[in-house]
């Protein structure tokens, strides 16, 4: 059983993304900029949003971060998505989810101009990746994608189960695993899904993505399987400093040893989600995706 570090191949795709910025910054032009919009006083939100400045810094981008009150409105907001779509110093930009409730998610993410939509929430984005053209791909299956590639997971052929069909992670890990060059045969299962069970066991990839803790117990798991837990609940803990224990969807402990590779919770996808951000900004300074 090896465990996929994603601490280690974060710092991997971020040291190679350096490399391409200074010999941009060398040749005379600008860094990429990226942009985040977030509205309120959201504690995730503003944790969330500080990684990627981090992350920025580490890379060598410039950043910027529009911080905005809960009672600005749906129209004043898309003012403000205007205005970073006609920048044209701004390579990328993302609206920090979630808004407050007075505004719709949907119609401020589709505002936003595909060619800068860096998290890849844009139905234009997800419509080209799903006919397999290029496209700013969201972070978590992005992230994923990487992990399997840079461990040589073998994928062609293979049985890959899903289990979460959300549009953020299940249903877009569920087309890339499926598409050329992964080759995956893939089935989605959901809550609704009959005889969850024995369809997970068949899997030689199963991911998970269901945020539900500790969902995948050992008998829905095949001896040699690859498992890619997406999964993160905070529990109550008298065993931690702070009261508190993360948790993936996974039972790790009675997972792991039937694994040929397991990603671990904390440590496994998470930190893979802000390097995919990064990629897509630096793609976005390029032009790769759109001319």
């Amino acid at each position: 059983m090896e465990i996929i570090d994603g601490k280690k191949i974060s710092a991997q795709v971020k040291e190679e993304i350096a490399i391409e910025v200074k010999k941009i910054v060398d040749a005379g032009e600008r860094a990429p900029k990226l942009a985040a919009i977030i509205v309120g006083n959201d504690g995730a939100s503003e944790t969330y949003v500080g990684h990627k400045e981090k992350a920025c810094n580490q890379v060598g981008f410039e950043s910027v971060v529009l911080r905005f009150p809960e009672t600005i409105t749906q129209d004043e907001l898309l003012a403000e998505v205007k205005k970073l779509n006609d920048d044209e110093t701004v390579d990328g930009f993302i609206i920090q989810l979630p808004l407050p409730n007075h505004i719709d998610d949907q119609i401020i993410i589709e505002a936003i101009d595909p060619k800068k939509d860096v998290d890849g929430f844009h139905p234009v984005n997800m419509g080209r990746m799903v006919i397999g053209l290029p496209a700013y791909v969201s972070a978590t299956p992005d992230g994923i994608v990487e992990l399997i590639k840079r461990y040589n997971i073998e994928t062609s052929g293979k049985n890959c189960v899903v289990i979460g069909r959300s549009n953020i992670v299940g249903k877009p890990i569920a087309n890339l695993m499926l598409q050329k060059g992964m080759d995956s045969t893939v089935t989605i299962c959901h809550s609704r899904t009959k005889n969850l069970k024995e369809i997970a066991a068949q899997a030689d990839i199963l991911i998970v993505a269901l945020g539900a803790a500790e969902f995948v117990t050992a008998d829905m798991v095949k001896d040699g399987a690859t498992v890619i837990d997406v999964g993160i609940t905070r529990v109550k803990s008298d065993k931690t400093k702070n009261g508190w224990k993360l948790l993936g969807d996974v039972k790790y402990d009675e997972v792991a040893p039937k694994c040929s590779f397991i990603t671990p919770v904390p440590g496994g996808v998470g930190p893979m989600t802000i390097v995919s951000l990064m990629k897509n900004t630096l793609a976005a300074r390029r032009k790769e995706y759109y001319k």
